[in-house]
């Protein structure tokens, strides 16, 4: 999520090449979804070059394979998590593996994720986000899913589009993204002391900041209690997200005044015409 073609010349400098714009983007945000790996598990040169160009309290949350959550549902994936994990190392303790399941996947499969999460290696920081409505919806369910994921630190990661679905879109990205992602209630408890949120806005900032107030006053109150949160903030489009997140580290900085600033990003210099 760092090559967004709409950052170059205003969050990324124009002429870095393509394999070092992390370090670029890390200067604006402590922490990267790792959607790429849902699609292709990365080389471990590749990842090694990750861990480089980011300092220690970066995190990454790496999405598994689609092999493994999608296509076999968690079963009988020992070679691809063997390949995966074995790829991901560099990243040592900044890695979280972020298992995101199909809305298909109902509270009948809790015991196959359970299993799943009990295999892992132990040490590593695992979330898991589902989008079957009977999670958010059926108190039963519920518990069973929360019970499954305490029992082995796992965090449960919301995925928070209330404030999108609210009205109808109004541009091309925000039509494309109606048709794509989930609509579930808000989610706002946390099980373990990392809690991960994942936030779409719309294309207007003012309605984006507007629906994240909300969010503001839970990561303040997470920060309080000694948690150590991660937000993920999106738009259709995600043209000014990186922009938008820090705008949004300001909000709970001004409920939470102990929060450390975020490092100045690096300068990007202006576009030329050769």
């Amino acid at each position: 999520m760092w090559n967004h073609k709409a950052w170059l010349g205003r969050f990324l400098p124009q002429s870095l090449p393509a394999g070092e714009r992390l370090r670029a983007y890390a200067s604006w945000c402590n922490a990267v979804e790792g959607n790429t790996t849902f699609y292709a598990t990365p080389a471990r040169k590749t990842v090694v070059a990750w861990a480089e160009q980011t300092d220690p309290g970066f995190r990454f949350v790496v999405k598994l394979p689609k092999a493994v959550t999608h296509e076999r549902r968690l079963n009988g994936v020992e070679v691809p998590m063997r390949a995966f994990l074995d790829a991901i190392e560099p990243l040592g303790e900044r890695a979280v593996l972020w298992t995101q399941l199909p809305g298909s996947f109902g509270p009948s499969d809790v015991d196959a994720l359970r299993r799943f999460l009990r295999r892992l290696p132990v040490g590593l920081r695992r979330a898991v986000e589902v989008r079957h409505p009977l999670f958010f919806t059926d108190a039963g369910a519920t518990s069973l899913l929360e019970g499954a994921l305490a029992g082995v630190d796992t965090e449960w990661v919301p995925f928070d589009t209330t404030v999108f679905f609210q009205s109808r879109p109004t541009s091309e990205a925000e039509r494309e993204a109606w048709e794509r992602k989930p609509r579930l209630p808000r989610r706002t408890r946390a099980l373990t002391d990392q809690p991960i949120v994942r936030y779409l806005g719309r294309d207007s900032a003012e309605e984006t900041v507007e629906g994240w107030r909300p969010w503001a006053e839970v990561v303040a109150g997470w920060l309080r209690e000694g948690r150590s949160p991660t937000l993920f903030l999106h738009t259709p489009d995600n043209v000014d997200a990186p922009a938008l997140a820090r705008r949004f580290h300001d909000d709970v900085r001004s409920l939470v005044p102990g929060l450390d600033a975020l490092p100045e990003p690096e300068p990007v210099e202006p576009a030329t015409l050769f």
